[in-house]
């Protein structure tokens, strides 16, 4: 009954995709057995003997622990470990299990160990005649006017038998009478009963005619089922609906929503009045689902989307639409509307993964098998075909095996003369020295528009080493910071991470080894938090920025370390007085100086910058002496704006005032002295002088005393 083969299964939309995942190259003998045994089968029928059909050592079977991993369907069978043999583990219902005429196949994975082998074993079901065809309703009624002609035909209730094949409805039989007889109309795989009228019906003779409609199917011994028909011969309405076709065909894809007109039907009718309004309805002998799906709009004859289609659950729907008019009797006519559903990539690849295993030593041989990966696609067409990846760059490779859309996830070894495995980054063995855990993502990508994917993560554990540097979690570092901020502020946080576990993935961070004293003076790092740190005051007129390199290194016992550079920019504050230097003055100017004359040079300097650096001068009184900004920066000239006169006044005490344009702004003042020196510009004046004194006096003598307005020496006459 056992047959070897190697052939692919393709017939169905779904593919399935097992994985075995190696660690080297090893030759893995697979084989796939049949069997066909018949339904209904009483628990523990022996379906074959597995071990001996794929030649194993039976005294060695019950080591190699053969067993069933999985199946395509429920827990139907088992396997005996011991001797091998294939079991029913419960009774098996054909009809529950597949639908239709098709072949009913139950897949099975076997698996054995030590050496492991995977063999995949497929049971037929094979169709037993335990169902008698049977009709939806007991009983049909027909109302027909006795006008009727020869030929009018009455559709029938289909029998229904869940049975397959040879088993299935062959032929329908009517029983004996003068006035009808049976056709039989074939409808895709539908065999549909019509009553046919071969003699013109009289009323006034016989107004009900009782009929029998047997179906039998083709069993030995054959079933049948009977429908009892009766039918009533009326007078009137003699024009029967008519739709404009007798079948309608739609496409639609799954996705549409709810409430969408799937199809339009219209028949018409010739009579007038009630005899010629039309109803329109479902077929009573449809299946339930299809109520459920599809609503008639007995007025319009629209038909809508009611529920949600899915094209996995069926791929057409066939529907009988009746129309009846409203005469006594109405005449009805049929049609059918056939909807086919149109597949969208509305479902994912589905990933199942057995693990077997989920560590892996470094001096472990090739050949040990990892995990049993199955996948399926339930869409169909290109929107079900599935093409499996690996993860790049990883020291594994899918393994085609000889089964379609099967795979072996090997390691890849040195490549020698053999030449079989693709081009990969990694080009070594596993390695516990080089990596702890190998995360495998396989990916099954069906061939949708756009395509849909599928993931499944398999990790492989390998004991740690410190083999990663520490990585800051920024590229660039950049803070902004005022100066004379208060000594143990913290101006910045960096931050690194290390992909490795325990100590080797613990760091610590210090300044760089380069750093240079200035520097190490003004910051600190905290070697926990990588918090960076003022400790001494900021001057922004010392050094607008510093360049801090920043280390930081694991706990490992050969410690790996990563510098990164932290730029710390000064922002200035007004903190700076301007300074006011005289750089040239002339203690003395003459009287007569001409207007604008420069009687000193002063310079004005705030080390702030921007704004803050930006000063004003002024006097703070009102003197004969202007300031004037000198072509070059920061210079001030004090020059004559009127005329002097050292009569008047001799010394000036001029105090210049800088402002600069910070906020709050600072000032300086400086006083200087400028002296006015004497010109000879004034003409003697004499005074008389007359005094009487004690002392005689020649009357012809006076004295004189002169008075002179200029400084220096005086003249007596």
């Amino acid at each position: 009954m056992a047959e070897r083969t190697r052939s692919r299964t393709g017939n169905r939309c779904c593919f399935a995709l097992y994985l075995s995942l190696l660690l080297i190259f090893g030759e893995q003998v697979f084989a796939e057995l049949r069997y066909s045994i018949p339904e209904e089968m009483k628990e523990g029928t022996i379906v074959g003997n597995v071990a001996k059909d794929l030649g194993l050592d039976k005294t060695s079977l019950a080591d190699r622990l053969l067993r069933v991993v999985s199946g395509s369907k429920d827990a139907f069978f088992e396997v005996n470990p011991d001797n091998g043999v294939l079991l029913v583990r419960k009774k098996i219902d054909r009809e529950e299990l597949c639908h239709g005429s098709g072949a009913c196949m139950i897949e099975l994975k076997m698996l054995v160990e030590n050496p492991l082998e995977i063999h995949y074993v497929a049971v037929e079901i094979t169709d037993v005649n335990d169902h008698s065809p049977s009709f939806s309703e007991k009983q049909q009624t027909f109302e027909v006017g006795e006008q009727s002609s020869p030929g009018t035909r009455l559709e029938l209730h289909a029998a229904r038998d869940p049975d397959a094949g040879i088993n299935s409805i062959r032929t329908y039989s009517l029983s004996s009478n003068d006035h009808f007889d049976i056709e039989i109309s074939q409808s895709d795989e539908e065999k549909i009963p019509f009553l046919i009228l071969k003699n013109s019906l009289d009323r006034e003779k016989k107004h009900k005619h009782f009929l029998f409609v047997t179906a039998v199917d083709g069993g030995k011994p054959p079933r049948s089922g009977t429908l009892n028909v009766s039918i009533t011969v009326l007078d009137t309405n003699d024009n029967r609906p008519t739709f404009k076709q007798d079948t309608y065909q739609i496409e639609i894809f799954e996705n549409v929503s709810v409430g969408t007109t799937v199809a339009n039907v219209n028949a018409t009718d010739p009579d007038e009045g009630t005899n010629g309004e039309l109803e329109y309805s479902l077929s009573k002998t449809l299946a339930r689902r299809i109520y459920e799906i599809f609503e008639l709009d007995s007025v319009s004859g629209e038909i809508t989307l009611k529920g949600g289609l899915d094209f996995e659950d069926s791929e057409v729907y066939k529907l009988d639409v009746q129309a009846s008019d409203k005469g006594t009797p109405p005449l009805t006519s049929r049609c059918r509307v056939i909807v086919k559903i149109k597949d969208v990539n509305d479902n994912r690849p589905e990933i199942e993964v057995t693990s077997l295993s989920n560590t892996v030593t470094e001096d472990s041989k090739p050949g040990k098998v990892i995990s049993l990966i199955s996948v399926t696609d339930k869409d169909s067409g290109v929107n079900g075909k599935i093409i499996s990846r690996i993860t790049q760059g990883i020291p594994f490779d899918l393994k085609p095996s000889y089964k379609e859309n099967t795979y072996s996830i090997v390691t890849i070894k040195d490549r020698g003369k053999e030449g079989k495995i693709p081009i990969l980054v990694l080009l070594k063995t596993l390695d516990r020295e080089t990596k702890k855990i190998h995360k495998l993502l396989l990916s099954a990508i069906d061939g949708g528009k756009p395509s849909k994917s599928g993931t499944a993560e398999i990790f492989i554990d390998v004991l740690d080493v410190n083999d990663n540097m520490p990585v800051f979690n920024e590229d660039t570092y950049s803070v902004l910071v005022n100066e004379n901020t208060p000594t143990g502020t913290t101006i910045v946080k960096v931050n690194a991470s290390d992909l490795d576990e325990g100590s080797n993935g613990e760091l610590i961070y210090s300044l760089g080894s380069n750093v240079n004293h200035r520097i190490r003076e003004l910051f600190r790092v905290d070697p926990n938090t990588g918090e960076i740190i003022i400790q001494d005051v900021l001057d922004f007129e010392s050094e607008e920025s510093y360049e801090i390199d920043i280390q930081a290194s694991d706990k490992g016992s050969a410690p790996l370390r990563t510098d990164k550079s932290v730029l710390v920019k000064i922002v200035d504050l007004n903190d700076n007085a301007p300074q006011i230097e005289v750089t040239s003055f002339s203690k003395a100017i003459p009287e007569d100086a001409r207007l604008g004359t420069t009687v000193a040079l002063i310079s004005v300097i705030d080390k702030d910058s921007g704004l803050n650096g930006k000063v004003i001068c002024s006097f703070n009184e009102e003197v004969p002496f202007k300031l004037s900004l000198s072509t070059h920066d920061n210079m001030y000239s004090i020059s004559t704006k009127s005329p002097l006169d050292r009569e008047k006044q001799a010394i000036y005490d001029v105090t210049i005032v800088a402002k600069d344009a910070g906020t709050p702004s600072l000032t300086s003042v400086k006083s200087i002295t400028i002296i006015v020196s004497d010109v000879n510009d004034n003409r003697p004046e004499w005074r008389y002088l007359v005094s009487i004194t004690p002392y005689s006096v020649s009357p012809r003598h006076t004295r004189v005393q002169p008075r002179y307005m200029q400084s220096g020496l005086r003249a007596f006459s």
